[in-house]
């Protein structure tokens, strides 16, 4: 009786079973091809950075290394001041990041708990303003920051960050705020805080997942940014890393190994902050979805 009772639970059992394989299958399946697809790139980009510079340009192209040259990359960094372009862009992009956190931090708890007239046209703005191309701004703010007296000087590249932070990051910010009950804005203010004792004690060390990936996109944003930096700069001893790779292109020809090599080591501050971030990362996106069992009142 108890096989008999037991034998139908056990076959749909090992129904389940095969069923969820066959789906893993398929998924990994069309998983990995994706990735090993999306890896290219930068897999080239290492073979190319271990080979003469004649064998790169070899056809067809081939993945395979016979004689390693490990020496391009101290040639690399050699050749021309790849220190000098890191050591910019990490002036640059911190000075950069630890604005936008702050200031779009700021506004994100404005829109979100703050009551004042012409919020959510405020918002609305911040909205609209993602949808602008940056290519349309250029002329205009380089027109004002040469008023200014900006041009050749890194506060061009600095300053905009510390106005708001990006639209998007306040987007995020003011998203993830109003997923924390009023309950906390209001305990703040029976024990005497301000709003800003509130923003700054109460509801900020709250928002670590925003404020983390506020950082990591800001970091990539401002570490790979090219086109600002062209423009706003002249001499090539302030060169962030993203403008002085474009000078392994000369007219004496491209060093495309070296080029190779000197794009890996300018990734790697990229992936060592990825890395670090990585566990806060979907949770801070998570909040950008509606999901109205998470919304909180309006103040």
């Amino acid at each position: 009786m108890l096989g008999t009772d037991t034998a139908p639970g056990g076959m749909v059992g090992v129904s389940m079973m095969r069923r969820n394989f066959a789906r893993d299958v398929f998924i990994y399946g069309a998983i990995v091809p994706l990735c090993a697809f999306a890896m290219l790139p930068l897999i080239w980009a290492g073979i190319s950075a271990l080979k003469p510079l004649e064998d790169v340009y070899v056809f067809p192209p081939s993945f395979s290394v016979s004689d390693p040259q490990w020496s391009n990359f101290y040639e690399a960094v050699t050749r021309l001041p790849i220190c000098r372009f890191l050591l910019n862009s990490t002036l640059i992009t911190l000075t950069s990041v630890m604005g936008a956190v702050l200031t779009s931090s700021m506004a994100g708890f404005a829109l979100a708990r703050l009551a004042f007239r012409g919020r959510k046209l405020c918002f609305a703005v911040v909205l609209v303003s993602m949808l602008i191309p940056t290519q349309v701004l250029l002329i205009p703010r380089f027109l004002l920051y040469d008023v200014l007296g900006w041009i050749d000087t890194y506060k061009p590249l600095i300053v905009p960050a510390w106005l708001g932070g990006g639209a998007f990051n306040v987007f995020l910010f003011r998203q993830f705020f109003r997923t924390i009950p009023l309950a906390m804005d209001e305990a703040a203010c029976l024990d005497g805080a301000t709003p800003w004792q509130t923003y700054w004690h109460v509801l900020l060390p709250i928002a670590r997942p925003a404020t983390v990936t506020a950082f990591l996109l800001s970091f990539v944003f401002h570490w790979q940014d090219f086109l600002d930096p062209l423009i706003y700069l002249s001499d090539f001893t302030t060169y962030p890393i993203s403008v002085g790779l474009r000078m392994y292109q000369s007219l004496a020809g491209t060093w495309a190994n070296l080029l190779m090599a000197a794009s890996l080591i300018a990734l790697v501050p990229v992936a060592v902050v990825f890395l670090l971030c990585e566990r806060h990362i979907m949770q801070g996106l998570g909040v950008i979805r509606a999901d109205g069992r998470r919304e909180v009142q309006e103040p």
